[in-house]
């Protein structure tokens, strides 16, 4: 085999390493970004190659992050745009912590995402009109917080949503618009 056979490989290999250090900014981003009581990141170790090794990330066989499950967590902080960087991410589940601040619109960058979990923190402000490009997007619980404003209608359009909770979030009105509309994709 000659190098000319070789540099092919050689080059998915260094454009994986980017892309899983680069995840491996991101998550570390949000450690920063957050008090854990707990030692829940102690794992999260920057030099390392990749994040697939860290506790609380799931990767897929190329080391890409599919799953952050840091639900109950008892983390503390906001919640950085640098998330939006995870770009095979499936899985966010971030529920039941005490998390606070906005919703990183960045978040809506996040293609394959299938389930959004950010019920139970101290989110504040309003739902970002973004999370509205993910059409792989299922399950979507932002309740128990204190958002404001009104549900981005966008959603309502997202191709296969099958649960959308906000209660504790929802005023009257928008209750009443909610009920007004028909989801294609529920069952």
């Amino acid at each position: 085999m000659g190098v000319w056979a070789i540099l092919p490989l050689i080059s998915l290999l260094a454009i994986s390493s980017a892309d899983a250090n680069l995840e491996g900014d991101a998550l570390y981003a949000l450690k920063t970004a957050v008090v854990d009581p707990g030692n829940v990141l102690e794992s999260w170790d920057p030099t390392l190659v990749d994040p697939c090794t860290w506790f609380h990330v799931t990767c897929d066989p190329q080391n890409r992050v599919t799953r952050l499950d840091l639900g109950n967590a008892n983390l503390s902080g906001k919640l950085v745009p640098e998330l939006g960087k995870l770009q095979q991410l499936q899985y966010l589940e971030l529920y039941m912590n005490n998390f606070e601040g906005h919703i990183p619109k960045e978040l809506g960058g996040l293609k394959s995402l299938v389930s959004l979990d950010l019920f139970s923190n101290n989110l504040t402000g309003h739902i970002p009109s973004s999370l509205s490009k993910l059409s792989n997007l299922k399950f979507l619980r932002l309740n128990d917080n204190k958002l404001n404003g009104r549900i981005p209608r966008e959603l309502t359009k997202l191709p296969n949503l099958k649960i959308l909770y906000a209660s504790s979030f929802l005023s009257l009105h928008a209750f009443q618009f909610f009920s007004q509309l028909h989801f294609h994709n529920v069952d």
